[in-house]
């Protein structure tokens, strides 16, 4: 079957949240099909979807219901034909898709680092005893709590510009962002320090854009394929095994990292107490075509360790 292109007539959708950064993944996806296909930018349409998380943001996530606060809608457009594609930070997916739809393409992946943002310092480590530390993440709530239990956590929802305004505004000393966002925004200017993975590790999938599709849409798997990143793919692969396996979500702090070294993969994993009481951590490797089964394994005997009700305390 010939591959019928879009045209700026009859463009390809690709659907996105309306944030900076949002938009940013979306055009960096517009870019890479229309290189890919020698077609002009036209060709592709940008469609802003305002998700539930968007609308909300006076409430902690794990109060609204978790990752698919970021996602619902973009999926129901994508199901109903309203858009061809949806364009998503991988870290806000949940590890199951809705019955008809695949995300199975991935973008080369940023760096997957968290960055310390802050004004007065240049790593938490020099912040004094009781100063806030302001993020909405309860994996970055609970790493911050078990290396510096004296900081103060405080919420801080919002985009990345808002973000940094109520840092501006004092609200809090410092917060985190992902570098991989910031460098997509040009913004790597506000970056105090980049926290190596062996001090904070970062989310699953985190600096990875991943591009769904409806399974049925033959065009659209033939498109992506021409742009899908494999070494990334590998690599997301086993965190989110590793996330699936542990049932992970909002009200779980879970953190998850896998690289690639020729054919061998290495995965570290960490689940925390919400409140910072104890953290566990494993960090393994495999032939890379293990990859998801070392993240299964590893969320098991993480999951020994912790025992019962490890997950069941809630700040």
């Amino acid at each position: 079957m010939t591959l019928k292109l879009p045209t700026p007539t009859a463009p390809m959708k690709l659907g996105t949240r309306g944030s900076p950064l949002a938009l940013a993944q979306a055009y960096e996806t517009r870019a890479r099909l229309a290189a890919a296909f020698d077609l002009p930018g036209e060709a592709f349409e940008i469609v802003v979807i305002k998700t539930t998380g968007d609308r909300v943001i006076d409430r902690p996530l794990k109060e609204l219901g978790g990752k698919g606060l970021f996602t619902r809608e973009i999926e129901q457009a994508l199901l109903a034909g309203r858009i061809d594609l949806a364009v998503h930070s991988m870290k806000d997916m949940p590890v199951l898709q809705p019955e008809g739809l695949l995300l199975d393409t991935y973008l080369p992946r940023e760096d997957p680092r968290d960055a310390f943002v802050s004004e007065v310092a240049a790593g938490l480590a020099e912040l004094p005893d009781g100063a806030k530390v302001g993020t909405s993440s309860l994996r970055r709530k609970a790493q911050v709590l078990v290396a510096y239990p004296a900081l103060e956590v405080v919420e801080f929802r919002g985009n990345v510009q808002t973000r940094l305004k109520k840092l501006n505004d004092g609200v809090a000393a410092c917060t985190f962002l992902a570098v991989a966002g910031l460098n997509r925004l040009g913004r790597a200017d506000v970056i105090a320090s980049a926290i190596a993975p062996e001090v904070m590790l970062p989310a699953v999938a985190q600096g990875a854009i991943g591009i769904e599709r409806r399974a049925d849409d033959d065009r659209a798997a033939e498109m992506l394929a021409a742009i899908h990143d494999h070494e990334t793919g590998l690599r997301i692969a086993a965190e989110r095994a590793f996330l699936a396996e542990l049932d992970g979500s909002c009200e779980t702090p879970i953190a998850g990292l896998a690289d690639l070294d020729g054919g061998t993969l290495r995965l570290r994993g960490e689940v925390l107490r919400p409140d910072g009481s104890e953290s566990l951590a494993d960090d393994r490797t495999a032939p890379v075509e293990d990859g998801a089964e070392l993240g299964r394994a590893m969320a098991r005997d993480l999951l020994t360790r912790a025992g019962p009700g490890f997950f069941d305390w809630r700040t």
